[in-house]
């Protein structure tokens, strides 16, 4: 009889002790190391969305690693089908987390990042100009934006490279005491 009820008892409370195991596996700044890694490697890539797939809850920013584990898969595959898969996964996961906090400049950098390197002939960079706009306004509200300061460095750093801002917004940019 006490072996049924401990056998019982490893079923019942077993499921409860893997939920909370796992939400250890979705602290942001290990994802934000995870994502880096995974931009860069295929392998890190794979491992990143294995472990972003397996997410169900409704954090926003954690959902926004998510989407972005898609469109990094996007870059891995070689099938150009299977791309397209992959990036309209994230644009829905994207959307989903956007929706639940339309503010945030981390889930607007995320998106934007994405957006921006996505072929324009594929009509999924639409949301560029309004992710810029709230990922300046973000950074100009640093520290009450929730970014951490090398968080908030990274995107200003981001930002200023390349063609992602016209001239007038790299100079706002580099006005912001980060």
């Amino acid at each position: 009889m006490k072996n049924i009820l401990l056998l019982l008892s490893v079923f019942l409370l077993l499921p409860f002790t893997l939920l909370a195991d796992n939400s250890s596996d979705y602290k942001l700044p290990d994802l934000r190391t995870q994502f880096l890694e995974a931009s860069k490697d295929s392998r890190a890539g794979k491992e990143f969305h294995e472990l972003m797939s397996n997410y169900e809850d409704n954090n926003p920013v954690v959902l926004a690693y998510k989407a972005i584990s898609e469109a990094i898969m996007a870059k891995h595959v070689w099938n150009p089908y299977t791309k397209m898969k992959h990036l309209q996964k994230s644009s829905e996961v994207f959307e989903e987390a956007v929706k639940l906090d339309a503010t945030n400049p981390e889930i607007r950098f995320l998106r934007f990042t994405v957006e921006h390197y996505v072929p324009r002939y594929l009509n999924m960079s639409k949301n560029l100009q309004d992710d810029k706009a709230k990922i300046i306004a973000g950074l100009e509200r640093h520290p009450k934006s929730g970014l951490s300061t090398d968080m908030a460095r990274n995107i200003r750093d981001f930002m200023l490279t390349k063609d992602h801002c016209t001239e007038q917004e790299k100079q706002r940019l580099k006005s912001i005491p980060i």
